[in-house]
């Protein structure tokens, strides 16, 4: 089997048994699809370890350390599928090792950033052509992102059946079909409230529309999450910060902010969805300002 079919039927299986997003699915074959454009797409049977190891050198060469174990962690996983499948007679990537990467903290939003994020208003009226008020709606968007810190993903798979208004919470389907309850503070509440009523109006005639999704764009088709991006970045831009409007610098920032703000670390895991508290860690850059805060009132010498 040529290395490309295998990659067809590794794209399926990620999207079939994995459970994964699309998202996730079309990153990780990406990677793979750099090795068999780079080895010329041999039989998975002529595969050899040498060979493997001589792309991800020139890899190395071209992209930094962050790209670079990406790519080994995509490799990693379909060099294992493949055996699996019996198309190769070892488990190729299993001496495959992950480059060092320089400890880098994220850079989260202030959280006057992330307020002029959400009240800055991109269209400043209606859509000429719809009459739909989209800044009602991106408005709740960022709320929701930043006062829970959800992923894209999980936010575009809302709908508003998810929501639970009263108790001001959010259910999310999260990375592997994982279910978790979120709450939500009272401006991102006030904020669904609104666009639900301009949704319910402008889409439903009224209706509320539970099984549909809760975040439309202009024609009434579910937003997807390469549209989120463009908009919050075109938000982050008009509201001066220029290069800071990607989703995920709003859930850094939920995270941190949380940490900052007395949050135990396992309850912070517990709201992003995280399998892992060591990944939970990364997300949640704290200040040195907030650091020295913390050192002189609980160190007996300070």
């Amino acid at each position: 089997m040529r290395l490309s079919e295998a990659l067809v039927d590794w794209n399926q299986h990620l999207a079939a048994e994995r459970a994964l997003s699309e998202h996730t699915c079309r990153a990780y074959c990406a990677e793979v699809a750099r090795l068999v454009d780079g080895l010329g797409d041999p039989d998975t049977s002529a595969l050899r370890p040498r060979r493997i190891r001589r792309f991800l050198s020139q890899r190395h060469r071209e992209v930094e350390a962050a790209s670079l174990s990406r790519s080994v962690s995509a490799l990693k996983q379909f060099l294992r599928f493949l055996f699996s499948r019996g198309w190769t007679e070892d488990d190729l990537g299993a001496g495959l090792k992950h480059p060092k990467q320089p400890k880098r903290l994220p850079r989260p939003l202030g959280p006057q950033d992330a307020s002029s994020l959400a009240d800055t208003p991109l269209e400043g009226r209606e859509d000429l052509e719809t009459g739909l008020d989209l800044d009602c709606r991106d408005r709740a968007i960022v709320e929701l992102l930043y006062g829970a810190g959800l992923r894209i993903s999980e936010l575009c798979g809302l709908a508003p059946g998810d929501l639970d208004l009263r108790q001001r919470t959010v259910r999310v389907l999260g990375k592997g079909n994982k279910e978790r309850i979120v709450p939500f503070p009272v401006a991102t509440k006030e904020a669904l409230l609104a666009w639900l009523g301009l949704r319910s109006l402008h889409f439903f005639e009224g209706e509320p529309g539970l099984s549909e999704p809760l975040f439309l764009g202009r024609r009434g088709t579910a937003l997807r999450p390469d549209g989120v991006r463009r908009r919050l970045q075109q938000l982050a831009k008009r509201a001066g910060l220029a290069g800071r409007g990607h989703p995920h610098r709003l859930r850094h920032s939920f995270a941190t902010h949380l940490l900052e703000g007395g949050a135990d670390l396992r309850a912070i895991q517990e709201l992003l969805g995280h399998a892992s508290l060591s990944t939970t860690q990364k997300y949640t850059a704290v200040s040195l300002a907030h650091l020295e805060q913390v050192y002189d009132h609980a160190h007996p010498r300070a």
